[in-house]
């Protein structure tokens, strides 16, 4: 992508499979799908995807369910291998450990985590961060990188108590740019994160712009936005970020969860190109 600008598709899985329960779909289906989706984004020249459990809904903090595991990993190595580009992991709602593992069992090139430094109050109850966990792993099989949700979507930080609103309500204050700066130091110097993401307060709702920008004033690291982002807003998001993370806008209907829109992802990319040539 020119200018480095990195663009990834979201694959919205179905449930998976759990050893306490039967899913409709089976294995080799849901193989098929997230190998056609990844196949078909490739083709129109996206960075990579994330293949996330979005079907999952409600989230378990982690996920631990050894045949949900299994069957997540399966899918990964299946579309790294038929895509051969890249290609990351998100294992919801905070299995950066389990994530990380698949990734490096599948060659998968990431992982996206929700919590990497800082405790959240969620959906899923209070959610500790994955950097200890991670530790280890990394430092024995190095080469996965961690893509880090900053002010993360659903949620809203327990230490600091400051969720999103709170911080777009008073991005204008001085202090709130002393806070973006120290946060940003924590996930990039004691997480050391790859990458920060940045998101609305839900899923398909785009950030605060001016947050985006601030964020990405006092990061080392890339900064991606990771919801909201439509043909109508992308061209102001390439001036403040280094790249995005698409799901809903690229389905059909614009809907998270549902089956690829090969027209709406072809179109949003084409946009895309307009504003970064």
């Amino acid at each position: 992508m020119t200018r480095g600008f990195e663009v990834f598709g979201v694959i919205h899985l179905p449930g998976l499979p759990r050893t306490s329960h039967v899913y409709k779909s089976s294995l080799d289906q849901l193989v098929e799908n997230a190998v056609l989706e990844a196949k078909t984004l490739s083709s129109l020249g996206y960075t990579g995807v994330i293949v996330e459990n979005y079907g999952d809904a409600p989230f378990e903090a982690r996920v631990q369910d050894p045949l949900a595991l299994s069957t997540m990993a399966i899918i990964v190595h299946e579309v790294v291998e038929n895509t051969g580009f890249k290609v990351g992991v998100n294992l919801l709602r905070n299995s950066g450990f389990e994530a990380y593992s698949i990734a490096v069992a599948s060659k998968a090139k990431f992982i996206r985590v929700n919590a990497l430094v800082e405790p959240i109050i969620s959906d899923s109850g209070v959610i500790e961060p994955d950097a200890p966990r991670l530790r280890s792993v990394r430092i024995n099989y190095p080469g996965v990188e961690v893509y880090a949700d900053i002010f993360v979507k659903h949620a809203a930080g327990l230490r600091t108590s400051l969720s999103l609103i709170e911080a777009s309500s008073i991005i204008s204050k001085a202090s709130t740019g002393d806070y973006v700066r120290e946060l940003v130091e924590e996930y990039v110097e004691r997480g050391k994160a790859d990458a920060l993401i940045v998101t609305g307060i839900k899923t398909g709702e785009a950030p605060p712009l001016n947050l985006v920008g601030l964020v990405k004033k006092y990061s080392p690291i890339p900064v991606l936005v990771g919801s909201g982002v439509t043909v109508e807003n992308i061209g102001k998001v390439v001036d403040v970020a280094d790249g995005v993370i698409v799901g809903s806008y690229i389905k059909k209907n614009g809907k998270a969860g549902n089956p690829l829109d090969t027209a709406r992802a072809e179109a949003f990319i084409r946009k895309l190109r307009e504003h970064l040539s």
